[in-house]
């Protein structure tokens, strides 16, 4: 996508325009299908970079022909129903078509006109200043646009479009983060210069990750959720209906909850914290603004002890944890649940310790750990078909921590593998309290045996991986040869069922054709029976005849006779 927009990407897949939750999602899936049929493919031989505006050209073509759908359809049938039947139906569907063409050019006037006056509201808005209603918007942030999402991505995406069909998808990427930044914190929106160059100028991934979903949640509000999050209730659960929208200005959850171990010198940091890859909030919520200018302070101050510039500071896990993460986010939250309280007033984390039902107190609705943090197998988690559970995390997107290594003990590894668990935690303070008695050779010597029980047990699990996948390839070759086996078999069967079927073919056929001579030799013999019958018949007749012939002779002759004695 292209660098320069001001725009975030929507997923094409199943694009809602924002406002219209009149309007199912399954017409705007329709008009979306419509409009991706006429655009055509984009070769491969297009560079990267222009293939990227392309892309991006599709998606605001797409973006403009769902939200323009509505108001065409509209004229289109207005103009259709008005349209005198005795005009040509060719030039009826000329109208219409001029029709579109004029609500479309009206749509972009009045896009433009509102996108303006959008920038000069942002501008004229003052900071801390925070809306009335949550935004119908979901947000998410990731390497590359929805184009281009890979399938995992493009399911838990997906998700959210599902269950919150009068919803608004958007994306911002690697290509359009920047931009993004520029418009709502530059001149024209908030005219924070130094967010923007702080923005610019930081490396660290999952700062600029962290940074951005608090921009956004500032900038425009909704719901912000991880790229590895799926959604498994609609937004509309989200907010109890007991409480009212309007005394809510930002719905979070429980992530960790743990305070037995708040003194633990690793863990005790990240012992209880709210989660951070979902949470809703309204425009300019003042806790989003205090937790960029709190990274900023943060950032820039780690720059000063490691005297570098703040794109080559160097931070390890619980720095990110701390200075961005879920540390970080908790503690703005409690600063501005606790603004105005002091003494016993101040409120701790005792309050949200262990809660069985959401609790509201300065405009933050706190939702219970399973309703973000499900299936995490500490913190009383529970699992992800709790009727609390609103959303899946699935963690495949979450792989900072490579980037940024937690401590590792060089016998006992991390204690964060231990889950939470009280046993596995007691021990592994025991084992590297041990360790800190022993010498120096001793450590060592410890180190170099932990070493070359690491490598013998990683040449114990190549080899078990090598033996798993020989194994899998012989059971393969197994499979193939039974496959190939049946299939032969099912071939022979089949011949042998057409052989024995062209024998009986035969055989009928056989059969067929001596009946056949069978039969026409009892006609012939009839036949020559009654020829010979017929010939009998004849000789009988000619007999006859010739009979007849004897006694007409001898009648004659008797004849003759009397008139001779009569003469005489």
């Amino acid at each position: 996508m292209s660098q320069h927009s001001s725009r975030s990407s929507s997923i094409t897949e199943k694009m809602t325009p924002p406002g219209s939750p009149r309007t199912p999602a399954s017409a705007f899936a329709a008009t979306t299908a419509k409009a991706m049929t006429f655009m055509p493919s984009i070769p491969d031989w297009i560079p990267e970079s222009v293939r990227q505006k392309l892309q991006y050209a599709q998606l605001v073509y797409v973006q403009t022909y769902n939200k323009a759908s509505p108001i065409v359809a509209h004229y289109y049938m207005d103009v259709s129903k008005n349209m005198p039947v005795g005009i040509p139906a060719r030039l009826r569907r000329l109208a219409n078509v001029y029709a579109v063409v004029v609500c479309v050019l009206l749509l972009f006037v009045h896009l433009s006109m509102s996108s303006g006056s959008a920038a000069a509201h942002r501008a004229a808005t003052a900071v801390g200043t925070v809306h009335s209603d949550f935004p119908h918007k979901i947000w998410q942030t990731w390497k590359v646009n929805p184009l281009e999402f890979e399938e995992r991505e493009h399911n838990t995406a997906y998700s959210w479009l599902a269950r919150n069909p009068d919803y608004q998808y958007e994306v911002l990427t690697d290509g359009n983060e920047y931009a993004y930044v520029e418009f709502h914190f530059g001149p024209e929106g908030f005219n924070r210069p130094d967010i923007v160059d702080f923005y610019r100028n930081v490396r660290a991934t999952i700062v600029r990750a962290d940074l951005l979903r608090y921009m956004i949640m500032y900038a425009d509000g909704g719901v912000y959720a991880d790229i590895d999050v799926e959604a498994l209730k609609p937004m509309s659960k989200f907010i109890p209906e007991r409480y009212n929208k309007r005394d809510i200005d930002m719905v979070i959850g429980v992530e960790i909850d743990e305070p037995d171990w708040k003194d633990h010198p690793i863990l005790g940091q990240k012992s209880r914290s709210f989660c951070q890859w979902t949470f809703m909030s309204k425009p300019q919520n003042p806790i989003m603004m205090r937790l960029i200018e709190q990274i900023m302070a943060w950032l820039h101050g780690v720059a000063d002890k490691q005297k570098v510039s703040i794109s080559e500071v160097v931070l390890d896990f619980d720095e990110i944890i701390t200075g961005t993460g879920p540390s970080a986010f908790t503690n703005a939250i409690l600063d501005h649940i606790n603004r105005g309280r002091s003494g016993k007033n101040l409120i701790t984390w005792d309050y949200f310790h262990d809660m069985s039902e959401s609790k509201l107190i300065g405009g933050v609705l706190a939702l219970t750990v399973e309703a973000f943090a499900a299936g995490q197998g500490h913190s009383d988690s529970g699992n992800h078909d709790a009727r609390a559970a609103l959303v899946r995390h699935h963690y495949h997107a979450s792989n900072w921590p490579s980037r940024h290594p937690r401590y590792r003990h060089p016998v006992y590894g991390e204690v964060e593998k231990c889950n939470w668990v009280d046993d596995c935690v007691k021990q592994w303070d025991a084992d590297v309290a041990d360790f800190k008695k022993l010498s120096e050779k001793e450590q060592r010597e410890r180190i170099e045996q932990h070493e070359r029980e690491v490598k013998e047990q990683e040449a114990k699990d190549e080899e078990d991986r090598k033996q798993r996948q020989r194994e899998e390839e012989e059971e393969r070759e197994r499979r193939e040869q039974e496959e190939e086996d049946e299939r032969r078999r099912k071939e022979e069967q089949q011949r042998k069922e057409e052989e024995d079927r062209r024998k009986k073919n035969n055989e009928n056929k056989g059969s067929e054709r001596k009946e056949g001579d069978n039969n026409e030799n009892k006609d012939n013999k009839n036949k020559d029976n009654s020829n010979s019958n017929n010939n009998n018949n004849n000789n009988n007749n000619n007999n006859n005849n010739n009979n007849n012939n004897n006694n007409n002779n001898n009648n004659n002759n008797s004849n003759k006779e009397k008139e001779g004695d009569k003469r005489n």
